[in-house]
């Protein structure tokens, strides 16, 4: 007999669960795609390719494939004459691109004189040899215009995603798995998931089927969660840079904004996505044990940081106000 369905979600939480697994947005005249899935093709730069892509094992790794993006300075200069590119494992067209930064670029090397066609695959054949983002400049001949060539249509806008993102399926569905989790970790999520339309007999079984699941699986170590400051002491979900604990109000809530700078579309909440060890080229962080939810303005402070990195900071700047009169000892708050 099919085993029950578990009690839906609040919409909205719902929503930001399946938001983890796809990429950050992308303008349309960028190279990359706009918040799709983290199984997606990935973009590297050769440099990156070369430094940590190179070992056979990478080439079936992606499951929607990869394209190296080359410049023109690289594909035309040295790469050319030594075939390094070629050794690296990579073919033009198949599973690499030269791609058109500058200006300077395009009018030394143009596409046209070596008979390139702009890609517009995202598999090989890519249909193409290159691909183009070239901002306009303030030429007043009218050859200043921007130039978006390859995966620029409506239906296939962006060539692929930040490699540093990637993430597999089955690695997506391990993460929002423990994700949702972390959410019921709140202290006072039940509370919360009811103010906002589940019933309480609800609530209680979904939380008791996530944690079991979790535990199941092996996604519910609590001193690998405590250690990566993803879980407090008491075993409930906190923010991994202040370590405050939080509320879950704060999945629901948008943040606030300051008066006279309202943006009347926000849809940030107060409680974003956080990776414990920031997502960086050469590694996959978006993995389980290394995410957890955290206060937005906190998030925003670190960016690509880095936890440590970002302590190390703050540490300098306290120490630096406070030796220059900035910071003073108050007594009984005066």
């Amino acid at each position: 007999m099919p085993r029950p369905a578990s009690p839906k979600l609040p919409q909205l939480l719902k929503r930001k669960l399946y938001k983890t697994g796809q990429t950050r947005g992308a303008d349309d005249d960028e190279i990359y795609q706009n918040r799709v899935s983290r199984a997606s093709t990935a973009l590297i730069p050769f440099a990156v390719w070369v430094r940590h892509f190179t070992d056979k094992k990478w080439r079936h790794y992606f499951e929607n494939g990869f394209i190296v993006l080359i410049s023109p300075d690289d594909y035309f200069g040295n790469l050319q004459d030594s075939g390094k590119h070629a050794l690296a494992g990579l073919k033009l067209g198949h599973n690499a691109l030269v791609f058109y930064e500058t200006r300077t670029q395009w009018n030394c090397n143009h596409p046209q004189t070596h008979g390139w066609k702009p890609a517009r695959s995202r598999r090989s054949p890519l249909g193409g040899q290159y691909v183009a983002r070239i901002p306009a400049t303030t030429s007043t001949d009218n050859t200043g215009g921007k130039i978006v060539h390859g995966f620029n249509t409506t239906a296939n806008k962006g060539a692929g995603i930040r490699v540093y993102e990637y993430a597999d399926r089955a690695t997506i569905k391990a993460c929002r798995m423990q994700l949702g989790m972390l959410f019921w970790k709140c202290h006072d999520a039940e509370a919360v998931v009811v103010a906002n339309g589940m019933v309480a007999a609800d609530a209680a079984t979904r939380r008791r089927e996530i944690l079991d699941e979790c535990k199941r699986k092996g996604l519910l170590d609590i001193e690998r969660l405590t250690q990566a400051r993803i879980l407090n002491g008491n075993s409930e979900t906190t923010c991994p840079l202040c370590l405050l604990e939080l509320s879950s109000h704060g999945f629901f809530n948008l943040v606030k904004q300051a008066p006279g700078r309202e943006v009347l579309d926000l849809t940030i909440t107060q409680i974003n996505l956080f990776h414990i060890e920031e997502v960086r080229m050469g590694e996959f962080n978006h993995r389980p044990y290394n995410l957890g939810w955290g206060h937005h303005h906190c998030n925003v402070v670190v960016k690509d940081a880095g936890i440590n990195e970002t302590l190390r900071w703050m540490d300098e700047l306290l120490r630096r106000n406070a030796a220059q009169g900035y910071l003073r000892e108050t007594n009984n708050g005066n």
